[in-house]
């Protein structure tokens, strides 16, 4: 029953676009091509009359986004960073979208703390406000704890978001098998994987459970950090439906006049972003990736408060090192090793030219150097990059969809505070420090004494699986007991050798 349902609602989805007025709009911000345009349009007139009506009080976009739902509301939420891309006029529309939704009653976001938590709101806190911003999935309260009179705030879920979420993910999934189908040259790109991968990091917002975790974890890495801060996580008053933290008070990262009336330098907080993004990203390996204005506060003392973790991104160390060292290479203006990179991680075939690939990369950095620091962008790199490695077979890479993704929503952030900021000048230290930390001799003594510190766990063991390895690659006559017994002697003399040998390597280090 899920397939019907599932078109249905993504004629649903074009029709209400074209019934808000939102098609136009949209069009006219990415700049479609005239036969996409008038495509798209030509398919969704008939089928106006399926379309949501939306809030007619509001402005067409924001009108069909909300009126589709939380995953389009999502995907808003990012367009609403990026007014270099959709302009001035629509960022500020979608940037509602961040916090200021239309809230559900009260009541039943008391109705749903007492069940999550086994007790009354009046029992666990004083002063429980109304709701002071409502997003797509949760909404916020401002409160006191009554055990200890601390002002925290204490996120709901919205009732029936997990059923939402899954109608629209379901669609999803039948529009990327679509577009795989009747669009062979897009399987390059893992439609489906990309949706997969959406899907997972969606789910773990509908667990406040796990964003306690993430922030908890996030608070570890980023205690040291100069300029930054967390509020905390009250364990006692959280749950899977219900989250409370610490209150973070400050001026709204969005509101520029605010920032100005309080003497804030925005020159200087949007450089602080984005450093800060780059560290956690590149030194850690785990990042806040949802970073737009409605998730950042400024303090009084110009610190960057940064709230809601559900979205939180991952990236291993191998990995880490790869995008620094491409970061890099760009900086540098270095194509030929920002080619290498490439090919020595799989990202290209090892059957293409690395001079002919090194070539088009030229053509991508150079003409963003060429221009002034108000037009230096990631986002434009990234869109050029992606062109350049889709001629050159390079696949969807779906463990830096987050992290690319994010790197364009920080930099909107970071823009909009500062228009004339020069993003590449910014980066470069934070990416210069990491590469040194990383790959110089340094980082390979670490990761030697990493190696041995594996080896001597399994020192004990060695004699047995390299047996057993060199039984199952041999083919023998069946030996007799007596035959086995010499090899089995020497196999264990080996294997304590090398153990031993892991063990004074260790202790050397240490």
């Amino acid at each position: 029953m899920r397939g019907p349902h599932n078109i249905l609602r993504l004629i649903r989805t074009g029709a209400t676009l074209e019934r808000t007025g939102a098609m136009g709009l949209i069009l006219d911000a990415m700049d479609a091509p005239p036969l996409v345009r008038g495509t798209l349009r030509f398919l969704a007139w008939p089928f106006q009359w399926l379309g949501y009506r939306g809030d007619r009080s509001q402005p067409p976009a924001l009108r069909a986004l909300t009126a589709l739902g939380p995953a389009y509301i999502k995907f808003g939420q990012v367009l609403s960073t990026r007014p270099d891309l959709v302009g001035g006029g629509l960022a500020t529309e979608l940037r509602i979208l961040q916090d200021k939704l239309p809230p559900f009653p009260v009541n039943v976001a008391k109705d749903s703390i007492a069940r999550e938590l086994g007790d009354s709101v009046e029992n666990l806190f004083t002063d429980f406000s109304e709701p002071v911003a409502a997003a797509s999935i949760a909404q916020v309260h401002k409160a006191k704890l009554r055990e200890t009179g601390e002002d925290v705030a204490v996120k709901v879920l919205r009732p029936g978001i997990e059923k939402a979420f899954r109608k629209d993910i379901d669609a999803f999934y039948l529009a990327a098998r679509v577009i795989e189908l009747l669009s062979p040259s897009s399987r390059r790109l893992r439609p489906t994987d990309v949706i997969a991968h959406f899907e997972g990091v969606v789910l773990g917002e509908l667990d406040l459970r796990l964003e306690a975790s993430s922030a908890s974890e996030f608070a570890a890495n980023t205690s040291k950090d100069s300029g930054f801060q967390l509020p905390d996580i009250k364990w006692n008053a959280s749950g899977r439906r219900v989250m409370t933290m610490g209150w973070a008070d400050g001026v709204a990262m969005g509101d520029n006049a605010a920032l100005d009336n309080a003497g804030h330098d925005r020159v200087k907080l949007g450089e602080n972003i984005l450093q800060l993004f780059l560290s956690h990203a590149l030194r850690d390996g785990y990042f806040h990736a949802d970073m737009h204005q409605g998730n950042l506060k400024v303090a009084a003392n110009g610190d960057i408060i940064a709230y809601d973790f559900g979205i939180m991104g991952h990236i291993d160390e191998y990995t880490r090192r790869v995008y620094a060292e491409i970061l890099y290479g760009f900086i540098k203006r270095d194509y030929r090793r920002v080619a290498e990179v490439h090919f020595e991680a799989g990202y290209v075939p090892a059957n293409r030219d690395v001079d002919e690939f090194a070539r088009a990369l030229r053509a991508v950095g150079e003409p963003i150097f060429g221009m002034d620091a108000s037009r230096i962008s990631m986002g434009n790199l990234l869109t050029y990059l992606f062109e350049v490695t889709e001629r050159f077979g390079m696949e969807t890479r779906t463990e830096l969809i987050l992290l690319q993704r994010t790197m364009v929503v920080v930099e909107g952030v970071a823009r909009s505070l500062s228009p004339d900021i020069n993003i590449w000048k910014v980066a470069r230290p934070v990416v210069e420090s990491y590469i040194k930390q990383s790959i110089g001799p340094a980082a390979m003594a670490r990761d030697l004494g990493k190696t041995l510190a594996v080896l001597a766990r399994y020192g004990p063991r060695l004699p047995i699986l390299v047996e057993n390895a060199l039984i199952r690659h041999s083919t023998p006559p069946v030996p007799d007991k007596r035959s086995r017994w010499p090899r089995r002697i020497i196999l264990l003399s080996a294997g304590a050798v090398l153990g031993g040998s892991v063990t004074v390597a260790l202790l050397s280090l240490s």
